[in-house]
Parts: C-alpha cells; structure tokens; sequence
C-alpha cells in the first residue's frame, strides 16, 4: 500500500545563528531561529513522512520544550523518523519539496542538500526532489522576514 503526506516549516531570521538546509550550511547574514537548527527544508520533510503513516508532527516526537534535544541537527530528526517508519514497516519511495525564501540564493547548495538528505533516509539522490521560490516580495516572507518549506513524501507500507 502506498501512503502519502505533506509537510510545513516555516521560520524567522535570526541574527547570530548558522543558516543550515537540508544538512547543508549556506552563508548568510542570519540563520533561522528554533529549538533545534531550524533548518526549515528537513522539518517540513519529517512533517510529511510523519503525515504519510499517519503520526503526529515533530513537534510532538521532538518538543521544544525537551532540552536534551537543544540545537539537535534536523537531520538527525530525519535520521529518527526513518527509524519510526522502518518500525512501522514502511519505506520512503520518493520525496519533493520546494523552499520559499527571498534570500540567499539556494539554487547553489540544492544538489548538497539532496545528497545529505537522501544518505540521511538511505535513499537514491533520484528519490529526492527540492527546488526554491520566492514569495514575490510578498507578505513576510517577501519582505525577508523569514524562510519556509513545503514537502510532500510517498511511501509504501510493506
């Protein structure tokens, strides 16, 4: 059986952290503020995949209010939520997301991203899609306020 999810992030700069996508560090004047890197690509992958079996969302498998898990690489949240799948017999057959952010320029690091994404779930760099928008100078986003990521996973449920 083959399942489906979808998965959201959103996050504000912050000045004085490490700006990190998809396991990637890109340079930038701010990285994104949260409880763990922030890095709003793996979050909203780890949303989806959680959507797909039917699970609750990160937040609930890695609150923020869980400090053992303060600054905790969001690929190792990935790493774990592949384990939650394998326990649930699942697979990931393919992933697509797209970020939205004005600035920086991500088309650089997307290929990087795909490769520390895919390793991270055991997967073929083919199983994973990841492109980047803008919002158009549209509302917060636009204006540069912050960064968001949209994803959707496909899994089979052996």
């Amino acid at each position: 059986m083959f399942r489906s999810g979808i998965g959201y992030d959103i996050h504000r700069f912050k000045a004085g952290r490490k700006l990190v996508l998809g396991g990637v560090e890109i340079p930038h004047a701010c990285g994104l503020e949260g409880h763990s890197d922030a890095d709003v690509l793996s979050h909203a992958i780890a949303d989806a995949l959680l959507g797909a079996i039917g699970e609750r969302d990160i937040g609930h498998h890695f609150p923020n209010s869980d400090e053992t898990i303060r600054g905790i690489s969001s690929l190792e949240i990935l790493r774990r939520v592949g384990e939650i799948l394998a326990d649930r017999n699942c697979r990931v057959v393919n992933l697509d997301a797209s970020l939205i952010a004005e600035a920086p320029k991500i088309g650089p690091y997307l290929e990087a991203m795909r490769e520390r994404i895919a390793e991270t779930l055991g997967l073929t760099t083919s199983c994973v899609g990841i492109k980047a928008t803008t919002n158009e100078g549209l509302g917060a986003l636009g204006r540069g306020e912050g960064m968001a990521a949209l994803a959707v996973a496909s899994v089979e449920q052996r």
